[in-house]
């Protein structure tokens, strides 16, 4: 007997979806990709999307969201959806939809439709005031979202840079030094890791409700390890100061093993340590430990506000090439 909801509804998948579960979710995300997506830009891993089901992200819960296939036959989702509810204070009163994918045979038959109806459903009785999520521009997702009252709150562009084989070597000011590792954050590293990852609370985040979220040791940990419990292998490379602090650090993770293009997360330098080049030296630093993994990572992505212009400049010098434009929209759940 399937373990497939039956058609004709929105359906929850529980906290531990199954494996037939997982291959029915994992084969309309792809499909979608495929259909919408340019040519050469990397699809979702199968273990990435078993772990985005499985393990929820720092300081959230999520809601697993699917339509059954209409054929009734227990073969798979028309669409699926997944929502992010923040549970930190600063984020307590936004939500954030991580996955919402129709299949392309399955579009303009009202999938999109019963999927969004439920996830304003979960925002108001979770009291959520808004919602946001990452659109390509110029895309049918853009129009299907501005549709439902969604804007655009913070432009961004998605660079991509290709891996040479040599790169600059990095080089840090007198009485700094390169502080390193693979996986989740040690202990005797989380504290001062999360003292410099504050310093992106000042990061651009245009009209959007959600906020940069504050770091303690016990959650930045917490945040690093859940990456890896979701399958992901993760790279972090930060800059220790002559007192002992952190001045800067730069996180990259591979989402699925195997993947030739990685995804550049947090970079960020204290504002007492700007102006030294330690953004460019954390990064190239981090090219050197891609290329020597097996299989090499190939090719880093990194998404880039408009307005945040030292990192466009820095990312510019590292040879950085623009792919596409997206954005950040967001709806009231009021309206």
């Amino acid at each position: 007997m399937s373990d497939l909801p039956r058609p004709g509804v929105v359906e929850r998948l529980s906290s531990s979806p199954s494996e037939t579960e997982t291959d029915a979710w994992h084969a309309v995300v792809t499909a979608a990709h495929r259909h919408d997506m340019p040519v050469g830009v990397p699809g979702p891993g199968r273990v990435e999307t078993a772990g985005q089901l499985r393990v929820p992200a720092a300081r959230s819960r999520i809601v697993r969201l699917v339509v059954p296939s209409p054929d009734g036959d227990g073969s798979g989702y028309a669409g699926v959806a997944l929502l992010r509810l923040f549970d930190d204070d600063v984020n307590r009163r936004t939500a954030w939809i991580g996955r919402f994918a129709v299949r392309p045979d399955q579009r303009r038959r009202g999938v999109g439709t019963l999927l969004w109806q439920e996830i304003r459903a979960v925002l108001e009785s979770e009291q959520r005031e808004s919602v946001s999520l990452e659109l390509e521009i110029g895309s049918l997702g853009e129009q299907f979202a501005k549709d439902r009252g969604f804007t655009c709150g913070l432009q961004l562009v998605l660079y991509v840079q290709r891996i040479a084989d040599e790169t600059t070597a990095p080089e840090l000011p007198g009485g700094y030094r390169f502080v390193e590792w693979t996986g989740a954050v040690p202990a005797a590293n989380a504290a001062l890791f999360a003292g410099v990852r504050n310093a992106m609370a000042d990061a651009p985040m245009g009209e959007l409700d959600q906020q940069p979220m504050q770091w303690d040791a016990e959650s930045i940990a917490a945040a690093q390890r859940g990456f890896v419990e979701r399958g992901g292998l993760l790279y972090t490379v930060t800059v220790a100061a002559p007192d002992g602090t952190y001045a800067a650090l730069t996180e990259v993770g591979v989402r699925s093993p195997g993947d030739l293009r990685a995804q550049q997360y947090e970079t960020a330098v204290a504002p007492a340590h700007r102006g030294l080049g330690l953004g460019r030296a954390v990064k190239l630093r981090m090219l050197q430990l891609l290329r020597a993994q097996e299989p090499p990572v190939r090719e880093i992505c990194t998404h880039v506000a408009d307005d945040n212009g030292p990192m466009r400049a820095v990312n510019k010098m590292l040879g950085y090439r623009p792919e596409r434009s997206v954005g950040i929209f967001q709806a009231r759940v009021a309206e």
